[in-house]
Formats: structure tokens, sequence, C-alpha cells
């Protein structure tokens, strides 16, 4: 079923803005799996805070042409059915999203992605952004690096204490 200009014209303008406020978008096939496997897709993404878009590759490749950090992107890799998961606060979360998806349903196969600055990603660089840690992650191992030499530190001032413990209370066993 064909659409109207008016709504190609409502499709392009919001992949554009998507698009251009987007710090990575991950695209995918999706041939094969079904609308509630697309639906289960859409609220996990909705969770992961990431947008999850279906459109037509034309209409994709005007938005893209439309944006001045993507029009001289290599638009070849735009083929078959795709789906797009943007994301414009997380780097990474749209490959993480659409990999993770990609392991509980193998009808989703990775096709690549875009990044800010309009390159763009073959599939083996989505499936690499896909396996580093999120930002909360990388957050807590920073704090457990900067606290192991206090911790550390701590740890050796205790020692004399403990010990000194260890030996009065051995003592007060002894007496009873």
């Amino acid at each position: 079923m064909a659409i109207s200009r008016n709504k190609k014209e409502a499709v392009v303008g919001s992949m554009s803005e998507l698009l251009a406020n987007a710090k990575l978008t991950a695209f995918a096939k999706y041939e094969g799996l079904t609308v509630a496997e697309l639906q289960e897709l859409r609220r996990a993404a909705t969770s992961a805070g990431v947008s999850v878009k279906v459109a037509k590759n034309r209409l994709v490749r005007v938005a893209l042409q439309q944006s001045a950090s993507f029009k001289d992107t290599d638009k070849s890799a735009l083929k078959g059915q795709l789906l797009y998961a943007v994301s414009s606060t997380d780097e990474v979360a749209p490959a993480q999203l659409l990999a993770q998806f990609a392991k509980k349903h193998e009808a989703l196969k990775l096709a690549g992605g875009l990044t800010a600055d309009g390159s763009i990603l073959n599939e083996a660089d989505v499936k690499a952004l896909a396996s580093l840690p999120s930002k909360d992650q990388l957050r807590a191992q920073l704090v457990g690096t900067l606290a192991a030499p206090i911790s550390g530190f701590v740890n050796v001032l205790a020692g004399n204490v403990r010990g000194v413990l260890n030996v009065l209370n051995a003592r007060a066993d002894a007496i009873q």
C-alpha cells in the first residue's frame, strides 16, 4: 500500500530529527520477526532510552541527505528490510539493545550503524560496540579503581589493631 506524500514528508522529517540528534544509529535486518517480537523489541528499547523505527530505506536516505553531517555518507549499506535503533544520549545503547535481542531472536541480524559525525559502521564494528560495557559499568569500574588504594591503606592500618585484638581474645580464651 502506497503512502501519501504528506505521510512521506512526515516520516522524513521525524527521521531527520532523530538522526540529527543521535549519538549512534544502529540498523538491523528484521525479516522473519513477528509483530509480537517487534513489540517486545520496542518495549526493551523504551526502557533502555532507545527509539526503534521502521522506515523505507529510500525515505531514510532522503533524511540523511537533508542532514549536514550525513550528506557525504555512503548510503549503500541501507539495503533490505531494516529497522533503525537511535539513541541521543548513549553511544552504545542501540548496538547493545540490538545485539542482545539478536541473541534471543535469530531472525534479527545486525547490519551496521551510523555515528554522530556521519561515518558508517559495518556489522563487526557494531558488534564490537555492543560488547563494550555501559556508561554505568564504566563509572563503577572507575570508582572501584580510585577507591582501591584507599581501601588497601585502611586495611593496612587496621591490620595492627586486628593483631592486638586477636592476641587479647586468645589470652581471654586461655584464662577462661
